[in-house]
Formats: structure tokens, sequence, C-alpha cells
């Protein structure tokens, strides 16, 4: 598909739905994403008409097989998974689809619940109704509920990577067991393992970050953070900190199926392998505190136990049903 432009030829209507297509497509580049920014300046009533543009190519992902199931609608012979096709080039029954579909949206008020799910060793990456994008760490779910007021998802274990659709009027609210996110439209990564651990990390604009209220104690106040900032909860002990550009590349190093490890601890880079291959792996308090260094396929957790075993000379007992235990050689 030929790239959008700022130029004469396309309508506004045209153009708004190839940018939709492209959001649905793939994850911009930085030139596209400075060129669809720039777009969007031009006229204060572009976002508005692409948010809608992308969430009206959502419901009709969902609801036009619905339609055609009761025969109320005809389906086009080809029809590619997410493809956006323009109003005014539409083929005669999409545009019938559109329009029973727009019928059935007016009915029921405000987006259908949506559940993402990524399985243990698989990544995954989505588009949600607003045009937000989102990436899964493997084995993370996430649960999302759109309304008129705001947007909210719930992420109860795992990480995610966000690309918030801006929208000022609806705010996009990510909660996790052990705290919540705010924000209106921007770049940030979130990781919880438990509902004692929160790691919240900016890559462009801010969030407001609010960890979770001890059972016994007052409502915390809200931490906020801008680009390069990351906020980390441990069992109630909060720390934010800013980092530099390659400690922000390597906390999102997951997203290349990738653990970067400076001084990390053991026990932190096994946690990580055993949530991302669904696996139980113990560790020992005096291994666990082994640092580690370099860089790893969260993928291949042989190879990273080959390491643990001979590179940091370490213990490694597997079990018959997959379960790993690391330990001191002086350990019994």
């Amino acid at each position: 598909m030929n790239r959008p432009t700022q130029s004469s030829g396309p309508s506004s209507e045209e153009q708004v739905s190839l940018w939709a297509a492209r959001l649905d497509g793939a994850v911009l580049t930085q030139v596209e994403r400075a060129e669809l920014d720039a777009w969007l300046a031009g006229d204060p009533g572009r976002r508005a008409l692409l948010s809608g543009y992308c969430e009206l190519s959502a419901k009709l992902d969902r609801l036009v097989p619905e339609l055609a199931d009761a025969g109320r609608v005809a389906m086009p012979a080809e029809r590619p998974r997410g493809a956006w096709v323009p109003w005014k080039a539409a083929a005669a029954g999409l545009v019938a689809a559109s329009l029973a579909v727009a019928a059935v949206w007016l009915a029921r008020p405000g987006d259908r619940p949506e559940s993402l799910t990524t399985p243990a060793g698989r990544r995954g990456a989505f588009t949600l109704a607003d045009g937000t994008r989102v990436e899964l760490n493997a084995n993370t779910s996430l649960y999302v509920e759109n309304s008129r007021a705001e947007r909210r998802v719930r992420l109860s274990n795992g990480e995610a990577f966000f690309v918030v659709s801006k929208d000022r009027a609806r705010p996009f609210i990510v909660e996790t067991p052990a705290g919540s996110v705010r924000v209106t439209g921007t770049i940030f990564n979130v990781l919880t393992e438990a509902a004692s651990q929160l790691e919240v990390t900016v890559v462009e604009g801010s969030v407001q970050v609010r960890p979770g209220q001890a059972a016994d104690g007052p409502a915390p106040s809200p931490f906020v953070l801008g680009a390069g900032d990351r906020l980390t909860d441990e069992d109630g002990a909060v720390s934010l900190r800013a980092l530099s550009g390659s400690e922000t590349e390597d906390t999102l190093a997951w997203r290349k199926g990738q653990i970067v490890c400076v001084g990390m601890p053991l026990s932190e880079a096994l946690a990580r392998y055993a949530h991302y291959h669904g696996r139980q792996i113990a560790v020992s308090a005096g291994a666990g505190r082994v640092p580690v260094g370099g860089v790893y396929g969260l993928g291949d957790l042989d190879e990273f136990l080959a390491y643990v075993r001979q590179g940091l000379n370490l213990r490694v007992e597997q079990g018959a049903d997959g379960s790993v235990r690391v330990t001191l050689p002086t350990e019994p």
C-alpha cells in the first residue's frame, strides 16, 4: 500500500482511511509517525475522525462475520483481515455491511470488551479499537474495556508495551494488581509479575502512576513520570529514577526476544525466563544474588542454563516435569 501523504490529491476521508489501514497493519516507522503527527496537526478534527475510523474498522472485523452468519449481509469474496477499504472505493457488499454494522453500533453504545492473550514462548502485537498499539510479552493477558468516558485495560500478570492513541477526552488507564497507570496518549512499558510488583518505563510523553494501596494504609499519592523515567514498586518500596537511552533500550529488549543483563541478579533473570516459558524455576537465596552480564535470547532457556552452569559455576538440576532448580555448588 502506498504511504499516505499530505498532498491535495486524495480527499480527507480517503487520507484518514489510509492512515487507519497503516495503523492497523503494522507499527509505524519514526518517519511515518512524524508524518502522521504533522498530518494530524494540520486540522484539529482529523484526530477524532481517525479514531472513529480505527474503531469502526475493528468493529467491522468483529461484527460483519456475525451479520453474514445471520444472513443479513453478503461478505466480499476476498477481504484480508484488518484491511481497510476507503469508503468511496468500497464494494457494494461492504458498504451494505458497513451500514448494517453502524446500526448495530448505535444500538450498542460503547465498545465490546476485548481479551488479548499470548501463550508461553510467544509474543504478540495488536491494535485496539481506539487505534492504540499493544505488544505483549509471552504468557500475558489483557482485558480491554472502552467507553465514551475512558479507556481501561486490566493487566493481571505479564508485560505490555503501549503506543496509546491520543484522546484527551478519554484517558487510558492500565490497572494491575500492584497499581495503575493513567495517560491520555503516550508510549510506555508495564511489567507486573505479582500483586506486590510493578515496573513502569516511559519512552515518550508522561504518565501518572498510582501504586497499590496497602490494606491498612492510606491511598498513595500518584507519581508523574516523564520520558526516560522508570518507577519500580517492590512490596510497597517505591523507587523512581531516570534511565539513559541505552538503559531504556535494554528494558525493552524483550520486544526483540532478548534479555539484557548488566549486573542483574540471577533470581531476576530466571524469573523472566520462568514467566516467558511458563516453567517452574527455583533458585536458592545465595545463587539468586549472583550478578549476571550479557545479552541472551529469551526463547532459548537451555542456552541460558548452560551459561549458568558453566559460566557462573552453579548447580542446575532439571526435573522430569520440566522444573529447574539452581543452587550454589556448596549447597545441599
